[in-house]
C-alpha cells in the first residue's frame, strides 16, 4: 500500500524521532530479511488496557528484498493505539500487543498492511515460549488450506522506543469482516425477523478486560462440577450488542444444548446435527487433536453464526492459540503422543476438579457419536493425501526455518532462552535447530498415532502413491538474492536416485546438496552460503532425478 499521507510538520516529528531511534540500536539491528515494525509512544508505558496512542513506521519494499533501519518509512506511516494483550503470555518479558491503526482524529482507519486485507485491528505476537516461532504460523497456514479461515500471518522485527524486541508475527484480529470471518453485518437496527437472527461471534475464553460479558450456560460442563461455562460477545462488542440480541444468541445456544442433552441428540433428522454445521466440528477437531492443544475446546474457543437466511446453523471456529500445541505442553498430557486430547480433558478427574476452564459438556456428547467419528476419519484420510500430509508439513516447516534464519539469531540473542526453561516448555533443545527438530518428529509420530487410532493402520502408504501423481518441479529459490540461506524444494515423481548440485558462474560444480535415492514427493533444502564459502555473485542449482533434469539461477548478496 502506498504510504499515508500525514500533515507535513507531523510527518516530518515522526520522521526525526524514527531516525533518532535507528541511530540508537544501529549497532546492534542494522538490516533485515524480514519487514521492520517501529513504533514510538513518546516517553508513554504501554499498558495491558486501554490503548494509548502511539506512532507506527514499517519499513518493508517486498518479499525477498533486504529492508534497512536507516530506509525511509515506505509501507505504513501513521497513528496506532496499542496495548498489551494476552493472558498467561503477560508474564513474559517479550510482550504481545493489540494494535488498532487510527486517523489522526484517533478514529479506526483500516488500512492493507504486509500484504494483508484492509483492517484496522492486528495482533503483534511474540511467540515468547516457542521457541520455533512457528507453532501458530504453520497451524493457521495448514487450516487455511484445508478450507477453513483462519488469521493470515506474517513475520517482521519489531522496535519500540529505540530497543530492539525481536522476531514477531502479525496477525489478524478474529473480527468479522468480508476477509475474516464472513458473515452478515449486525447492528442495532437488527431487532427482528432474519435481521436478527445474525451474525454472531462468541467464544469460552478465559475472564479478564472489561470486554468480558456474556451469558453462563445453563449446563454445567459435568455432572457436580463447581464450575460453570461462559459464552462471550465477540460481535456485537459487548457495548454494542443490543438487549434483543442477547436474548436471541442466548437462546439459540440454550437450543443447541438443551438438544445435545436429549437422549436421542446423535439422530440425524432430529439431533445435534440439524442445528450445528457438523463439517466445521470436525475440522475444528482435527486441527486441534493435529496439534494436541491443551486449551483447545475450552479456551480461545470461537463460535459464530450468520442470519438464517445465510446459513441457519451454528459454525466452530476460527482456530486460535497453538503456542502450547505441537508438544509443547509440560501439562495435560499435552507432549504425550498418544491420546484424544479431548478425551483428556472430558474424563481426567484431577483436571476436572482442579481446573476452572472445562469444556462444554456436549463436546463429549459429540465425541461419542459415532456417526461424528466417521466423519472424522473420513476427513482425516483425506487431508492425509494432500493438505496434511508429512511431506507438505515437512515443506512448510522448512521454509519457515530458511525465512527465520538470519532473524531468529538476533531474536535468541536478545532473549537468550534457548537453553533455559519457559513455561510450559517439555523440551529445551539448547539450540534452534534441535527445536525445530523436536517438533517435526512430534509431529510425524503424533500423526502416525491418529492414523492408526482411526484407521488401524498408518496412511504413509496412501500419502506416497497420491504423491505419484506429482510433476517433476523444480522451485526458485527463496529468498532470492540470499545470504546467508536460502530454500530449494522440488517435487519428483517417482522413486529414483536424486542429485541437487550448485554451479558457478563458469560451470564448475561448487556444492553437493543432495545424492541419494528418494520416494516421490516434495522436498525442500536449505543451503547455506557460509558452509560453501560461496563468494557474492550469481549460480545456478540443478536437480536431476532418472530421466529429469531442470536448472534456476540464483545470486549470493553479501
Amino acid at each position: 500500500m502506498k504510504p499515508l499521507l500525514r500533515n507535513s510538520c507531523i510527518r516530518f516529528a515522526f520522521l526525526f524521532s524514527i531516525c533518532n531511534m535507528a541511530f540508537l540500536f544501529a549497532q546492534t539491528f542494522t538490516s533485515s530479511n524480514l519487514p521492520i515494525v517501529i513504533i514510538n509512544t513518546h516517553g508513554q508505558t504501554i499498558v495491558d488496557e486501554p490503548k494509548i496512542t502511539a506512532d507506527m513506521g514499517i519499513i518493508y519494499k517486498g518479499d525477498g528484498i533486504r529492508n534497512n533501519v536507516t530506509d525511509s518509512i515506505n509501507h505504513y506511516n501513521g497513528k496506532i493505539g496499542i496495548e498489551i494483550r494476552g493472558s498467561s503470555s503477560q508474564m513474559f518479558p517479550k510482550k504481545q500487543y493489540g494494535v488498532e491503526t487510527r486517523d489522526e482524529a484517533g478514529n479506526d482507519l483500516g488500512v492493507s498492511l504486509l500484504g494483508m486485507p484492509s483492517e484496522s485491528d492486528w495482533i503483534l505476537s511474540a511467540q515468547y515460549n516457542d521457541k520455533t516461532l512457528m507453532r501458530d504460523v504453520v497451524t493457521y497456514t495448514l487450516t487455511n488450506s484445508i478450507g477453513r479461515y483462519a488469521s493470515r500471518t506474517k513475520y517482521f522485527e519489531l522496535v519500540i522506543n529505540g530497543e530492539y524486541l525481536g522476531v514477531y508475527a502479525l496477525f489478524e484480529k478474529i473480527k468479522r469482516d468480508k476477509n475474516r470471518v464472513n458473515i452478515s453485518k449486525l447492528d442495532s437496527t437488527g431487532v427482528s425477523g432474519d435481521d436478527l437472527t445474525g451474525g454472531y461471534i462468541f467464544k469460552i475464553d478465559k475472564i479478564e478486560g472489561t470486554d468480558t460479558q456474556g451469558w453462563y450456560s445453563t449446563f454445567a460442563p459435568y455432572t457436580g462440577a463447581w464450575q460453570k461455562i461462559l459464552y462471550q460477545y465477540h460481535y456485537p462488542k459487548p457495548e454494542d450488542i443490543t438487549a434483543g440480541q442477547k436474548t436471541y444468541i442466548k437462546n439459540f445456544i440454550l437450543n443447541f444444548e438443551a438438544n445435545m442433552m436429549m437422549p436421542a441428540y446423535a439422530d440425524t433428522v432430529t439431533g445435534y446435527s440439524t442445528i450445528l454445521d457438523v463439517s466445521s466440528a470436525v475440522d475444528y477437531f482435527i486441527m486441534n487433536e493435529l496439534t494436541k492443544n491443551v486449551d483447545g475446546f475450552r479456551l480461545s474457543f470461537y463460535l459464530y453464526k450468520d442470519k438464517d437466511s445465510k446459513n441457519t446453523k451454528l459454525f466452530l471456529g476460527p482456530v486460535w492459540d497453538f503456542n502450547h500445541g505441537f508438544g509443547n505442553s509440560d501439562y495435560y498430557d499435552g507432549a504425550l503422543l498418544e491420546g484424544w486430547q479431548l478425551t483428556y480433558l472430558t474424563s481426567n478427574a484431577s483436571f476436572m476438579t482442579i481446573d476452572e476452564f472445562q469444556t462444554p459438556f456436549w463436546w463429549k456428547r459429540i465425541l461419542q457419536d459415532k456417526n461424528f467419528m466417521s466423519k472424522v476419519t473420513s476427513r482425516w484420510i483425506a487431508l492425509r493425501k494432500d493438505k496434511l500430509s508429512l511431506s507438505r508439513i515437512n515443506t512448510i516447516v522448512d521454509s519457515l526455518v530458511v525465512h527465520l534464519s538470519e532473524s531468529q539469531q538476533r531474536n535468541f540473542v536478545k532473549w537468550p532462552i534457548l537453553n533455559v526453561y519457559v513455561w510450559p516448555n517439555p523440551y529445551i533443545g539448547g539450540t534452534y535447530a534441535n527445536e525445530i527438530a523436536y517438533m517435526k518428529n512430534w509431529i510425524k509420530q503424533r500423526i502416525n498415532w491418529i492414523d492408526k487410532e482411526l484407521t488401524g493402520t498408518s496412511l504413509g502408504i496412501v500419502t506416497m502413491r497420491a504423491a505419484a501423481s506429482l510433476e517433476f518441479t523444480l522451485s526458485q529459490n527463496y529468498p532470492n538474492p540470499f545470504n546467508p540461506t536460502t530454500c530449494i524444494q522440488y517435487s519428483i515423481p517417482e522413486k529414483n536416485n536424486v542429485t541437487l548440485k550448485i554451479y558457478d558462474m563458469l560451470g564448475r560444480e561448487v556444492a553437493m546438496l543432495v545424492n541419494e535415492e528418494q520416494q516421490s514427493g516434495k522436498y525442500a533444502v536449505t543451503l547455506s552460503s557460509s558452509s560453501y564459502n560461496l563468494s557474492s555473485g550469481m549460480y545456478f542449482y540443478s536437480v536431476s532425478s532418472g530421466s529429469h533434469a531442470q536448472s534456476r539461477a540464483m545470486v549470493v548478496l553479501k
